[in-house]
């Protein structure tokens, strides 16, 4: 099986699964507890508190242990903005519901999208013309998890310093962390969420991190977990395993060089094939993700057909994905029909090997070659 919907899921790291089975084992006492080996693991925690926030640049924000990154993204803004009852929050329109949704849910505030432009990253001369001093929060996320497209993350915040100071600027990391750099204070983000799944740790298990700026109110209530933000007996296996996979996820890896071998075979394969996003080699393209059509076949039939043949591929976000037949990220981009009704992601990590890419590539191709002579009228 050639496994390529990296952006849904990953498989867990052996070093993750060996220290979730330890954690298990021998670790299972509850961080709350006054006794040395609670207090150990407990410890441990603190020390992936500590390596999180290093590496994302905010040494002195908190980092609150969540169940994934949805929970992460409803804290970051339901539990910073829970008091307001006037004003606007705004989203780009490639959010992952996650946001979207939690921006929405906001009781008297106005929640409003960002457009996208053709290559997927947000439109800042229309943020410019969306920001005043009414305005809350923006949130935006890091690499949108459809087309790879990195965020300006930089220049969003300058926009946000000179119009409306005092809004929070969050950011979901939940495609970016681990595969693009992320520095909290140099792109001037307030909070950053991410998710362990998606970096080859088990699911379940994720983080908020918060900068100085945020005041956060909890959105579970009870025994005062986590700073009393997120009450709870920590899932300390997860913790532990998303801390383990986060240190064994390499550094140096081939991702980007195996993402345009994709898009050179594919292309050379299927002459109308279309990137939807940033080209695979520019600046503003994430290593690990590729967003191609290939019309006339539709997304799902070619999925089905790979599938069949031992790839496995998605076709947009994995949350999303039975709730919608058309992108609302590739709609927003002012992509066509019929190309988004073809449109395909191809999501890589740090395991893939060029192998793998040939043979998706010689597959796709085959697939591609039967069924593009029936057009569905």
């Amino acid at each position: 099986m050639i496994y390529l919907d990296n952006s849904a899921t990953t498989r867990v790291c052996d070093q993750a699964v060996d220290v979730m089975s330890r954690c298990m084992r021998d670790m299972y006492f509850n961080p709350s507890a006054s006794y040395e080996k609670a207090m150990a693991v407990k410890a441990e925690m603190e020390r992936i508190r500590t390596e999180i926030a290093a590496l994302v640049h905010c040494p002195g924000g908190r980092v609150v242990f969540t169940s994934g990154g949805t929970e992460a993204d409803n804290l970051a803004i339901l539990g910073a903005l829970s008091g307001c009852r006037e004003g606007r929050v705004l989203y780009s329109a490639g959010e992952h519901p996650a946001v979207k949704e939690a921006c929405k849910a906001l009781k008297g505030l106005r929640a409003e999208s960002i457009p996208l432009l053709r290559d997927g990253t947000l439109n800042l001369e229309a943020l410019s013309s969306m920001l005043s001093n009414d305005v809350l929060l923006i949130a935006v996320m890091q690499v949108n998890n459809e087309t790879g497209a990195v965020m300006p993350l930089k220049e969003i915040a300058a926009l946000r310093d000179r119009l409306c100071p005092d809004a929070l600027f969050h950011v979901d990391g939940v495609q970016g962390f681990l595969r693009v750099p992320m520095d909290m204070k140099e792109t001037g983000a307030d909070s950053y969420a991410l998710s362990s799944h998606k970096i080859h740790g088990p699911k379940g298990a994720g983080a908020l991190v918060a900068g100085p700026r945020v005041r956060l109110h909890a959105l579970l209530h009870g025994g005062g977990q986590e700073g009393d933000l997120r009450s709870g007996t920590e899932n300390t296996p997860g913790i532990l395993g998303m801390g383990e996979a986060i240190r064994a996820f390499p550094k140096e890896n081939d991702m980007r060089r195996l993402k345009c071998l994709l898009w050179e075979r594919l292309l050379g394969l299927v002459p109308g094939a279309v990137v939807n996003g940033p080209a695979p080699d520019a600046e503003r393209s994430a290593p690990h993700i590729l967003n191609v059509s290939l019309p006339p076949v539709r997304s799902e039939t070619m999925q089905h057909a790979l599938e069949g043949d031992g790839v496995l591929i998605g076709i947009g976000s994995a949350c999303a994905s039975n709730k919608q037949r058309i992108s609302e990220t590739l709609s927003s981009m002012g992509v066509g029909r019929k190309i988004a009704e073809s449109a395909l992601r191809f999501s890589l990590c740090p395991y893939t090997t060029e192998a793998e890419i040939e043979t998706c590539a010689e597959r796709a191709g085959a697939a591609y070659r039967f069924l593009s002579p029936y057009q569905r009228r």
